[in-house]
């Protein structure tokens, strides 16, 4: 297969908050949404609930072409959020909104999903990296989901941003999934044997009533609906497009490799997902620094090591896809730390001072968005503090 098999789109969910409160915006002024959908007439979308937005770039073939598009959406909407009293925030969970303030946005499939949701619907305040891979085949999109499982927690980790939840410390790098896991048909899918047997699923749960369609199926992994992809939903949205690019990366790469090797996971049982399951857990709770479980040597393995077999392998396909160097930033964030680590950091030193919790608190939005508004070209420590600060 050649690298246009593997073409690929990415999702991102973002926050809009207040420019003078620093909190999320309760509702959208429609002169904000018409001169984004203006400026972005086929990205953009309205997202659930009013204080979030979705993009989505077009196919893409190469990594350069998807930095470019989602340089130009980040700055482009954090300009025009700007212009209307607003900042843009790339971040899986809002640091201080409160999910009782949120109001739904109007439209036929929200209305449908909130009266089958109810509360839950409302604390749905989360925002996530999505991202398709192109793979033609059916059985190929259900085996590669199975066998995926066990690289799922190392996604999560990398793109951990979600560390407050309405104001307060979680004392979790990645509490995003479990505000979700409240979600029917949220989590890590089932083994399913093949096309068949994920079809058979689908099915009754159309037929039964249950679902609408397989769009109402959010597993941290699915084949998509409308498309020949496999998305990748387990990561948060990421603060730093230059993480968003590593991390799209790491699964491009590992779809690729799951495809050349078929064996590879094949024998994946109830204990592998259990285990799977469990790291999961370790990604949300540790971010980078808790390690996985091995189930193939019984012991508990760093994610710098798991993270550097997996690159290793991964090196060819790298090469053939065009995207080593964004690969190779993987171990950029692992040495450096991700968006939750940066926040918790900045939350700390602001909180020290005068302002006490809320200056900390409102240092870390205005290190959201100056980062979320940032091209894509990776600032050192220092100047991520020097900005978080401002």
């Amino acid at each position: 297969m050649t690298s246009h098999a593997y073409r690929f789109g990415i999702e991102e969910e973002y926050f809009l908050s207040d420019a003078d409160s620093r909190g999320a915006m309760r509702k959208i002024a429609p002169r904000f949404m018409d001169a984004a959908q203006a400026a972005f007439p086929d990205e953009l979308q309205r997202e659930m609930l009013q204080s979030q937005i979705e993009v989505a770039t077009p196919v893409c073939e190469t990594m350069q072409q998807a930095r470019a598009r989602l340089s130009r959406l980040r700055s482009g909407l954090s300009d025009i959020a700007r212009e209307h009293g607003m900042l843009l925030l790339a971040c899986g969970t809002h640091p201080t909104a409160v999910w009782v303030n949120q109001r739904v946005t109007e439209a036929r499939r929200y209305d449908s999903i909130m009266r089958d949701l109810q509360m839950l619907g409302s604390r749905n305040q989360l925002c996530g990296l999505h991202v398709h891979v192109e793979l033609p085949d059916e059985d190929e999109r259900i085996s590669i989901m199975v066998r995926i499982l066990p690289y799922l927690p190392l996604l999560l980790a990398l793109s951990t941003s979600s560390p407050f939840w309405q104001g307060r410390r979680t004392g979790l790098m990645g509490y995003r999934l479990c505000a979700y896991a409240e979600l029917p048909r949220t989590g890590l899918p089932e083994l399913f044997a093949d096309a068949a047997d994920y079809r058979a699923y689908v099915d009754t749960m159309v037929a039964s009533g249950a679902i609408r369609d397989a769009s109402f199926i959010w597993w941290a992994i699915r084949p998509s609906l409308n498309h020949p992809t496999l998305e990748l939903r387990v990561a948060d949205s990421c603060t730093r497009l230059d993480d968003t690019l590593a991390v799209t990366a790491l699964y491009r790469c590992l779809v690729r490799h799951l495809s050349r090797k078929p064996a590879l996971n094949a024998g994946l049982t109830a204990a592998s997902r259990a285990i799977a399951a469990e790291n999961i857990w370790r990604a949300q709770r540790y971010g980078l620094h808790g390690g996985f479980v091995c189930e193939s040597r019984r012991s508990l393995r760093s994610l710098r090591e798991v993270l550097d077999e997996v690159l290793d392998m991964l090196a060819e396909d790298a090469v053939i896809l065009g995207c080593s160097s964004d690969l190779a930033a993987c171990r950029r964030i692992a040495i450096e730390g991700t968006s939750a680590d940066a926040q918790l950091a900045i939350f700390e030193e602001g909180r020290a001072g005068p302002g006490g919790q809320a200056a900390g608190m409102r240092a870390v939005v205005d290190w959201l968005a100056s980062q979320t508004r940032a091209d894509g070209h990776h600032m050192g420590p220092q100047e991520e503090g020097l900005r978080g600060a401002a």
